[in-house]
């Protein structure tokens, strides 16, 4: 992690019998893009092999681009990927959903 800046707040912050500081530091913009990164995926499944829940996002994805042929082609596979990793990350970095985008514990 690289940090641009650090502020080092002094032990009387902290507890008093311990003998170490806490440096608080704010990330490099590049930092920051490089952890906003989302990985896409597309794949075409059939409805009896998907599990319903109650949770729902409503990301709007365009239909023209995501459809049954996207699993055919290669170049319109790239396409709906592209196009699904800017509307995820566009979404992530508005803060909404934040749910959404957190690792599943199992």
């Amino acid at each position: 992690m690289v940090i641009k800046l650090m502020l080092v707040t002094s032990p009387q912050y902290v507890d008093k019998s311990s003998h170490y500081s806490v440096p608080e530091g704010q990330m490099r913009w590049g930092s920051i893009a490089e952890r906003s990164k989302i990985k896409a995926f597309v794949k075409v499944y059939n409805y009896n092999n998907l599990m319903p829940t109650r949770y729902s996002v409503d990301i709007p994805l365009d239909k023209t681009v995501f459809n049954k042929d996207v699993s055919r082609d290669p170049a319109l596979k790239r396409k709906a990927r592209r196009e699904a990793k800017v509307k995820f990350e566009e979404r992530y970095k508005t803060g909404k959903n934040k749910w959404f985008f957190q690792k599943l514990l199992f």
